[in-house]
């Protein structure tokens, strides 16, 4: 018998073929089909895109506010029409920290900056994209708000010196008299010389009173900041113990000063901010008796420097703690009862405020807050 060199598998080739010739057609036939939907579905996405881009444009540009969102590098991306409204000028492609600073400068309001040149003001809020990729800054105009909140505390200022008018005449009357007194005794010319440099001085502390007296109105009825200067906090600080520290000491006190606010500025009046944290520092002293502690202890809170004045003095009568920002109001006879008024007015205008805590026997705490600089 003669072998088959050919194996029987051989025979079965053409079935097996064309089987799988019909499921490599249907294996391309159901692609066919996939991709014509996945095609499809990418061309309604890809409209849906386009209408929501379209939908924000428009509703970019309606809004009031300015809008720029910046890429990773800080670039601006795309910017509204508010925002060359608000600039003249479009930041499109333009280092956003760049065109800020050359047309905004921090004013002495927190959280408001000013347009340069102009007298727009802006509030600025910005939050990171939610991929990550970049920012988007949000500037409101808030001109018109500055303006009518200047109105407003004009107003109560006029209103508050109205109040005082009766109250001045009073002050403004006793230390008159009692250097008129002085001064007529000094015109006899039968005094010893003793007695007249005795007479002439108390005539010249009358004379020095009311000149303060008038300063401190004066300066409560102008209610803001005229200076603005960029300075370090702990700078201050220091000036300030270098002027307290001595006058403490000399009334048998002890004077404590610390500032842990690092690096950190303010930007605003250094004057008006040194003169209304004096004023709390002299009451403190005033009202401790010899062996008393004095401390000026500074921190800092997010974007608020926090000055506490704490004293181990007498401490104040709940009754009185009311009305202790009342001008003219004072507990102390050689007062004006503006020092504290002032001192708010101060803390305000730099975007802050004070507050007192105090229990008779046991001591006072001023806390007196302010915005931080750029």
């Amino acid at each position: 018998m003669r072998c088959n060199p050919f194996p029987v598998s051989m025979f079965n080739t053409p079935a097996t073929d064309s089987l799988d010739a019909r499921q490599l057609a249907e294996a391309f036939r159901q692609f066919s089909q996939a991709s014509e939907a996945l095609t499809g579905a990418y061309a309604r996405l890809q409209t849906q895109v386009g209408q929501l881009t379209e939908r924000l444009s428009v509703l970019m540009e309606a809004l009031p506010a300015g809008v720029v969102v910046l890429d990773r590098e800080g670039r601006v991306e795309q910017a509204n029409r508010a925002v060359e409204a608000l600039f003249g000028s479009s930041p499109d492609g333009q280092a956003w920290s760049t065109f800020w600073n050359t047309h905004c400068r921090l004013s002495e309001t927190a959280g408001e900056w000013e347009c340069i040149p102009g007298d727009r003001r802006i509030s600025v809020e910005e939050a990171p994209l939610t991929s990550g990729e970049g920012r988007i800054v949000l500037l409101n105009d808030v001109t018109e708000i500055h303006r009518q909140r200047q109105h407003a505390e004009r107003q109560s200022r006029l209103v508050a010196m109205g109040e005082m008018v009766a109250g001045l005449a009073h002050q403004l009357r006793t230390p008159l008299a009692a250097a008129l007194l002085y001064t007529a005794n000094l015109t006899g010319g039968e005094l010893p010389a003793p007695d007249c440099q005795r007479i002439a001085t108390r005539a010249l502390e009358r004379l020095r009173h009311l000149e303060k007296l008038i300063a401190d109105m004066l300066l409560f009825a102008r209610g803001e900041s005229l200076g603005r200067e960029s300075f370090e906090v702990c700078e201050l600080v220091a000036d300030l113990a270098l002027t307290l520290e001595p006058v403490a000491r000399d009334r048998g006190l002890v004077f404590r000063a610390e500032c842990a606010c690092a690096q950190a500025r303010l930007m605003g009046d250094r004057k008006a901010i040194a003169g209304a944290l004096t004023n709390l520092l002299e009451n403190a002293v005033q009202a401790c008796a010899p062996g008393g502690e004095v401390g000026l202890v500074v921190g800092q809170a997010g974007r608020m420097a926090c000055f506490q004045v704490r004293d181990t003095g007498r401490g104040i009568d709940p009754a009185l703690q009311s009305r202790l920002f009342e001008p003219f109001f004072t507990t102390r006879a050689d007062g004006t009862g503006l020092g504290l008024a002032i001192a708010r007015g101060v803390a305000r205008a730099h975007g802050g405020d004070i507050a007192i805590e105090s229990e008779p026997g046991k001591g006072t705490l001023c806390t007196l807050t302010l915005a931080m600089g750029a």
